[in-house]
């Protein structure tokens, strides 16, 4: 395995522009201005076959133990606490946006993020849960995604990019082959530069049919995904999702409407980069079934 490469702070805030897709889909002015120097991301990603019991119950102790594991390894620092502080800091107002309905992110997660700032030393009364209109997003300077894997009947996939649509204000506007904009949610200026961790909830993902959660598509992955590059994380979650359906049909099962936001939130928004061969994957803790 390569070096260990931490995409910081300032890499995540800066974003970095996609290569030119070609004049064929953003005209002559967008080819001309995409850069062509080398990129890289790194998602963490971390399992553990004890996280969910055989009736789907967290076991919150190695939930623990997992996200300690994923933000040690996403930051570089030697332990949890330093970890946190590396992402945020006690004069931070802090939001946690954890998915909301139908299929949610498991509140152990959330409760468990909340658990591990404060035992960083991040006073309580500066960590609030911040989904919904923009006015939670204006309201923070600090955000941690944490939404939840799964695909999306309007969007393709619901995970990263989607997590942030009620920050917009009408998140109808960004359904079906308008999920392409997506991406620039993360640039409106009460959200822009904000996200300092994205931390998926991949514990019992769903792979269709989202957001009503039909049994048939819910599976127990048991996993955390992260990282600080919103498009990659969003990258490796859709390879996930799309592995599994195909696993399910034996054959190619496109999702619908097309996540069109991926590579979106990459080309024109310069969120990051959603090439797999760009994305550096560290993988942690139960191997089987990983999909990626």
């Amino acid at each position: 395995m390569s070096e260990r490469r931490v995409v910081t702070r300032r890499d995540f805030v800066r974003g970095t522009a996609g290569a030119a897709m070609g004049v064929s889909l953003f005209g002559v002015g967008w080819a001309e201005q995409a850069t062509r120097e080398p990129r890289s991301a790194t998602v963490i990603l971390v399992r553990d076959q004890r996280a969910l019991s055989a009736g789907h119950k967290v076991d919150v102790g190695v939930l623990r133990e997992m996200l300690a594991e994923t933000v040690t390894r996403v930051t570089g620092k030697a332990n949890a606490r330093d970890a946190w502080r590396a992402l945020v800091t006690p004069e931070d107002l802090i939001g946690l946006v954890p998915t909301p309905h139908l299929n949610p992110t498991h509140q152990e997660v959330v409760a468990a993020v909340r658990t591990a700032l404060v035992d960083a030393g991040i006073p309580a009364d500066r960590i609030r849960l911040a989904q919904g209109g923009p006015e939670k997003a204006e309201a923070c300077t600090a955000l941690i995604s944490l939404p939840a894997l799964k695909a999306h009947w309007l969007t393709g996939i619901g995970t990263v990019l989607k997590n942030y649509i009620m920050y917009s204000g009408h998140p109808s506007h960004y359904h079906d082959e308008n999920n392409d904009r997506l991406g620039e949610i993360w640039l409106k200026p009460h959200v822009k530069g904000k996200t300092r961790l994205v931390l998926v909830d991949a514990l019992r993902p769903l792979c269709d049919k989202g957001p009503q959660p039909d049994p048939r598509y819910l599976w127990d992955y048991k996993g955390l995904i992260a990282g600080t590059d919103p498009v990659a994380v969003e990258a490796v979650c859709l390879k996930i999702i799309t592995a599994k359906r195909e696993a399910l049909r034996g054959e190619p099962w496109p999702l619908s409407p097309p996540p069109l936001c991926v590579q979106m939130a990459d080309k024109r928004y310069g969120l990051g980069t959603c090439k797999m061969d760009e994305i550096r994957l560290e993988r942690a803790g139960w191997a089987e079934g990983a999909l990626v």
